[in-house]
């Protein structure tokens, strides 16, 4: 997720750079050409390219918003996995609480629960992104779940699994009764919902007959721009286009990288820093002292 502040220069312009060239050659060929072969001159009305500029507009922005619209569900879906994680685990310690001091074997039960919950939030961004599920897992759960977890193809569902196990051993140690493990697995169930929403935003692409019209449309009008310009600015012309084009072609890249919330990039939904918090908060429930530090941004955005 990009941040308020800092964001460079060169990051904003760098993904246009290539076009933006070619743009002001072709500006300048247009102005050299003009200039130099009068009786061969194109003239466009100013009126043509302004019209299309009002269409590619209107489109850009309709796509603009359904980006931005992908982008914020997927931030609403984690802001929620964040809501149940902590719900799952102050269920679990209070459902498993005793009126003494509670036994080891439980303690270590719900340590064993909390540190897969929070796994389960790492492997799912990791999957998300299409890196490795299992990378850093080692420190949260066994090598006997670890293993386990290999042979599925989707780590997180593998995650849930076990958790529905624990949930069924508990209720026959007699550690939770049945109404308990009810809400737990409605909990798990929300995790799951949330789940399958994200891997829904991923696995759903902006159709793309949409995205190429509007490039061709916008490619059409930054090549009549030049000779609707010429007769009213002369040479000042370039750069004009070049602005022009450059507005309309970051907006563009706006809602491609919008569009895509899980690819690893700096306008995706900091998924990795959530599941950090999430560390946090749950280990602090379970009253562990190595909790992870708050991340603090090196850059001008955050992942």
């Amino acid at each position: 997720m990009l941040l308020k502040e800092n964001i460079p220069f060169g990051y904003v312009f760098g993904k246009i750079k290539f076009e933006l060239v070619w743009i002001s050659l072709y500006a300048m060929a247009i102005a050299i050409f003009h200039h130099n072969f009068h009786a061969l001159r194109i003239s466009v009305p100013i009126a043509i390219p302004a019209i299309l500029g009002t269409v590619i507009s209107l489109l850009l922005g309709f796509r603009s918003n359904q980006a931005y619209e992908r982008w914020w569900e997927a931030r609403i879906i984690w802001g929620a996995i964040v809501n149940d994680s902590r719900t799952l685990t102050r269920q679990l310690i209070t459902f498993t609480a005793h009126p003494e001091e509670t036994p080891p074997e439980v303690m270590r039960f719900r340590e064993l629960f909390v540190k897969r919950q929070i796994a389960w939030c790492y492997a799912l961004g990791q999957s998300l992104r299409k890196l490795m599920p299992m990378h850093g897992l080692d420190r949260l759960i066994s090598a006997r779940e670890l293993e386990y977890i290999s042979k599925f193809d989707n780590k997180p569902v593998a995650l849930l699994e076990l958790h529905a196990r624990d949930l069924d051993y508990a209720l026959k140690q007699g550690w939770i009764n049945r109404y308990q493990q009810v809400e737990l697995d409605r909990t798990l169930t929300r995790l799951c919902d949330s789940m399958g929403k994200c891997e829904r935003i991923k696995n759903t692409i902006f159709p793309a007959t949409y995205s190429l019209y509007i490039h061709l449309t916008m490619n059409l009008f930054i090549i009549l721009l030049p000779f609707g310009l010429i007769e009213f600015f002369g040479v000042i012309e370039i750069p004009l286009v070049v602005a022009i084009s450059a507005s309309f072609l970051l907006i563009e890249k706006m809602a491609i990288h919008l569009q895509d919330p899980f690819e690893n990039k700096p306008t995706d939904t900091p998924v990795t820093a959530i599941s950090r918090n999430i560390e946090r908060d749950l280990k602090q429930i379970l009253q562990d002292r190595q909790v992870p530090e708050t991340q603090q941004a090196e850059r001008f955005y955050i992942l």
